[in-house]
């Protein structure tokens, strides 16, 4: 059991960050009064948040994971869902990798067709200076 400050501390967070998900129904701390109280439960259920975000899930996709976490004691159906968003996140990343990987491609023409430019123009003009790329 541990007050918020050390379940964030714990978790590499922020208290805000813990009153957010909880305000999002994605944990439910324990009240002594007005101190919460996060269990072991709690401090797992956050880990798993993190862990989602970190990964692209959405709050309410992670919300979904948690809800059958909750409903299905087996896990059985919530491995399922798991695995169809995972593919889907599988899949957007793809996407995304070949759309950076061809925005670079056309960038780095670009810059290779700017400097033989420069390195034709006339020697009165002005020099640019190669800025090569990383």
């Amino acid at each position: 059991m541990l007050g918020i400050h050390d379940a964030a501390k714990m978790l590499g967070v922020t208290m805000r960050t813990l009153r957010f998900y909880e305000d999002k129904g994605l944990i439910a701390p324990q009240r002594v009064g007005t101190t919460r109280i996060y269990s072991r439960r709690e401090i797992g259920r956050m880990q798993l948040i993190l862990r989602g975000k970190r990964l692209g899930f959405s709050i309410r996709e992670i919300k979904e994971f948690l809800d059958l976490y909750d409903v299905d004691p087996e896990h059985v159906e919530q491995v399922r869902q798991l695995r169809v968003k995972v593919n889907q996140r599988i899949s957007d990343l793809r996407k995304q990798k070949r759309a950076i990987e061809q925005t670079l491609e056309e960038l780095l023409t670009i810059d290779q067709q700017a400097q033989d430019w420069l390195d034709e123009a006339p020697v009165g003009s002005s020099q640019g200076e190669d800025n090569s790329r990383d």
